[in-house]
């Protein structure tokens, strides 16, 4: 019997998957108003640890000031929220 049919198989790991840093908007509002918020930025506020593949913007929570915001991706609803609050978003 080959090696191949002897032993079990076991599941999938897909090693292109990106993974992100996730801020969601409600901790945003911690910044004050126009302040330009950088993945620096969020490291030093203590938001994220570690920049994987990039940083991902969520949409949960609400946005009560205007910032720029600078990061790899966004939701829908965070981009929504952040043109609500008068900001401005800048892809990297």
């Amino acid at each position: 019997m080959p090696l191949q049919r002897r032993l079990p198989k076991r599941g999938f790991r897909n090693v292109f998957k990106k993974k992100f840093a996730l801020v969601h908007i409600r901790d945003l509002n911690r910044f004050s108003d126009g302040e330009m918020v950088d993945v620096e930025a969020l490291r030093q506020a203590g938001l994220i640890k570690k920049v994987y593949d990039g940083v991902k913007i969520l949409g949960d929570g609400e946005l009560n000031v205007a910032l720029t915001v600078r990061a790899h991706k966004f939701t829908r609803s965070a981009r929504q929220k952040i043109e609500a609050a008068a900001g401005k978003m800048e892809v990297i």
